[in-house]
């Protein structure tokens, strides 16, 4: 049975998410404030928290930092703010994807299912299926319908990096940092574009409307299995 972690200082919004993830194989613990929270996911090492912003004691970015020192638990954020701005610095201070109140059960639901099965089954002996794209991690290689498809290093380090994390949005400043690593990422949006353009050519069988590689407008990239 899975644990899930639901933080929000609001009672009735705790029982509405609890009951929204009700499913028969999920356990649901709650806390009211960012040191409950933080203290929860230490002890009950969740597989994945639904974390609300607007706590009385502690910042939801502070919570965010502090669990990712030890989880890599997915983190989805709920809140009722909606700037690009706060989705970017969330994402890149631990957060794995971001649900805007009010929110439907089945947009909800639906998020959740997501990044639980984000780990892709075969990850652990190095290799990646998403429909007729293969991954392989250790040989270095991506074969589409039993055909090989020749990446250049930068492309590869982009697939590989949105490979792993499936259904979960990177930001422009992480892909940048994982393809480029030490460099200041200047216009990393750019530089992004251009890349993923070419990557998108090799692998997707409609560039324009992309099944895999799928861009989060104003906050990066996502990979779809």
């Amino acid at each position: 049975m899975r644990t899930i972690l639901v933080v929000d200082d609001e009672p009735r919004i705790r029982r509405v998410v609890s009951d929204a993830l009700a499913d028969g194989e999920t356990r649901t613990i709650e806390a009211g404030t960012g040191r409950e929270a933080i203290d929860a996911a230490r002890s009950e090492r969740p597989d994945l928290i639904v974390l609300d912003l607007g706590l009385p004691d502690v910042q939801g970015i502070d919570v965010c930092r502090a669990v990712r020192g030890w989880t890599d638990a997915p983190i989805l954020v709920l809140s009722a703010r909606h700037s690009d701005a706060e989705k970017v610095l969330l994402l890149d201070n631990g957060a794995d994807d971001y649900v805007t109140k009010p929110f439907s059960t089945v947009e909800f639901q639906a998020r959740v299912r997501a990044l639980l099965r984000r780990a892709p089954r075969d990850e652990a002996e190095g290799h990646i299926v998403a429909g007729d794209l293969a991954i392989d991690l250790v040989a270095h290689s991506v074969v589409i319908d039993g055909t090989e498809v020749h990446l250049t290093p930068i492309e590869w380090q982009l697939l590989r990096t949105l490979a792993t994390k499936p259904d979960r949005t990177l930001t422009h400043r992480q892909l940048f940092a994982a393809a480029w690593p030490g460099r200041v990422h200047g216009d990393a949006q750019h530089y992004l574009r251009v890349h993923m353009t070419h990557l998108r050519r090799k692998l997707e069988r409609e560039p324009a409307r992309p099944r895999h590689i799928v861009t989060e407008l104003g906050v990066g990239y996502r990979f779809v299995p």
